[in-house]
């Protein structure tokens, strides 16, 4: 029963530490670019969009669809680098071991 216990202090332990993880997450900030920096999409670090900042250039009413697929190209870059960041961060909770795959953050 003692391993028992111990297992359920840790399980606890790893909630607690997943929690702050995903509050300091939170408050980080991501920035994805397309078109040459000329549209960017920042995403905290739960993947939800902060800000988007476009160079007047890329603004053209007879171009909607070349901003259109700008804007995307930069969210997945964004994307791309919150993901990364989501798994340094589980890296460093886990004590560097290997997520199963498939593994996903509850967010």
């Amino acid at each position: 029963m003692k391993n028992l216990g111990n297992l359920m202090k840790q399980a606890q332990e790893m909630q607690a530490r997943m929690q702050e993880m995903q509050a300091k997450l939170e408050t980080r900030e991501v920035e994805g670019m397309a078109g040459g920096g000329m549209v960017r999409v920042t995403l905290n670090g739960k993947g939800e969009m902060k800000k988007l900042g476009l160079d007047k250039a890329v603004i053209d009413p007879n171009e909607v669809e070349v901003l259109e697929d700008l804007i995307v190209a930069a969210h997945a870059d964004a994307k791309r680098k919150v993901e990364a960041l989501m798994q340094e961060e589980m890296s460093s909770l886990t004590g560097g071991l290997p997520l199963p795959p498939g593994f996903k953050l509850p967010f």
